[in-house]
């Protein structure tokens, strides 16, 4: 069959597949913007990347010319027939050219679909840290210490060497303001230089975050008066202001300023003594 006879290939399967492509992205950021389903939002990027790559193909194989052809090197000059040949493939080429124009056109809208839809999971990532890592709610100053349940802790709340979880009021869901709230025997704390009113009797708080990994400091052994991470064995000793004794943590847990409000309330006066948590983000403090 000469290139003449050939018909003119048809542009609907690669058009077809790339709607669909861009359909199914559509779908997968209006799945996952309304709570997300992971079996759902894997066919629809499946069927997003795969409409993709079915069209490109199909695009190929229909359009991409795929034969080799010999020719002997004749005269330079044209003839009237290779002439009159020549302005008919130019009248076929336009053809082909809009076929062209309208899969590039339909690959943008796919390759666009599936661009915006992947730009929906960044939102999981949460806030952008920038300070907020230096601080915590407790900077305010004057919130009240309050159980995970929202209760407010007075200052007989807790018997002698008991410790509790407090979060500051309104942040009860706040990852960085966990605080452990203990009471020593008075006079046991030995305060940090310009922390000397920085406790209501025996009662102290320190950050519950550990500063070598971030886990939860919750074990407190009483005969010692050492709190320690579960995770890897960092130990704080809180007649020291809680400075670490043992394991991989090199820096003390934060000290929380505490106060009693008229109604024998405790209250945080100010934020932590030092950014909580690991201080590898940090190391420029």
């Amino acid at each position: 069959m000469s290139d003449d006879e050939r018909p003119v290939p048809s542009a609907t399967a690669p058009v077809l597949a790339f709607c669909a492509s861009a359909l199914a992205a559509v779908g997968l950021a209006v799945t996952y913007s309304v709570g997300g389903q992971p079996q759902v939002e894997g066919i629809l990027l499946a069927i997003s990347l795969g409409g993709i790559g079915f069209g490109l193909v199909s695009w190929s194989r229909r359009f991409m010319p795929d034969d080799v052809a010999v020719e002997d090197r004749g005269t330079v000059a044209s003839t009237p027939e290779d002439i009159d040949g020549l302005l008919e493939d130019l009248s076929a080429e336009d053809a082909q050219v809009g076929r062209r124009r309208l899969l590039v056109r339909m690959l943008v809208v796919a390759g666009g679909a599936l661009g915006v839809a992947a730009l929906f999971p960044i939102r999981s990532l949460g806030p952008r840290p920038g300070r907020g890592l230096h601080s915590t709610p407790y900077a305010e100053g004057g919130l009240r210490l309050v159980t995970e349940d929202g209760e407010a802790v007075h200052t007989d709340a807790l018997p002698v060497n008991g410790v509790i979880t407090v979060f500051p009021e309104g942040f009860e869901e706040r990852e960085d303001a966990q605080t452990l709230l203990l009471n020593l025997p008075e006079g046991e704390l030995q305060p940090v230089a310009g922390r000397e009113d920085w406790t209501v009797g025996g009662l102290c708080a320190f950050s519950k975050i550990c500063t070598h990994a971030g886990c939860p400091v919750g074990l407190f052994e009483e005969q010692t008066a050492q709190l320690l991470c579960p995770c890897h064995q960092s130990t704080f000793d809180v007649k020291q202001a809680c400075e670490p004794v043992f394991g991989p943590a090199t820096r003390p847990l934060p000290q929380l300023p505490l106060a009693a409000d008229e109604d024998g309330y405790l209250i945080a006066t100010g934020d932590f003594s030092a950014p909580v948590g690991p201080g590898f983000w940090d190391r420029d403090r």
